[in-house]
């Protein structure tokens, strides 16, 4: 699978151990984030990452800033993207399943470097269960 990663000053050494953990599980992976704590812009990172997931450049993204909501905000703009943000495992797979999410967006600040591994192990895991749930998925993007 390939998979697009983008993050601010919050968030290197999250990126570095998700990281890690998609190439030892065999993705390929187009690293956009910063590897610095020195302050950045986030959404100079989201939107190369919402670009990639938009055009099929990537099959998923993962964004990463502070509170996770202005790089989700950022990666939302983007048509096509349903960018969720996620602070635990169980919330991550329903927003695969529910809201077939194809960018998950970590809140640094306020989750662990072993529990964001863990979400995006499960947000990249889970599908998309369809059904009742597409007619609400149809209606997010405006047109």
């Amino acid at each position: 699978m390939k998979i697009s990663i983008g993050n601010d000053h919050a968030g290197p050494d999250y990126k570095k151990a998700i990281v890690e953990k998609l190439l030892a599980a065999g993705h390929t992976v187009q690293n956009y984030g910063t590897d610095s704590a020195d302050s950045v812009d986030y959404p100079d990172f989201g939107h190369p990452v919402a670009n990639d997931v938009s055009t099929g450049a990537a099959n998923f993204g993962i964004v990463i800033c502070g509170s996770g909501n202005g790089i989700n905000m950022t990666v939302n703009k983007h048509q096509g993207i349903r960018a969720a943000l996620c602070w635990t495992k169980e919330i991550a797979a329903l927003a695969r399943q529910h809201n077939n999410a194809n960018i998950i967006s970590i809140p640094a600040r306020f989750t662990s470097i072993p529990q964001a591994v863990e979400m995006v192990e499960t947000f990249l895991k889970t599908d998309f269960e369809g059904g009742r749930h597409q007619g609400r998925v149809d209606k997010i993007a405006c047109l």
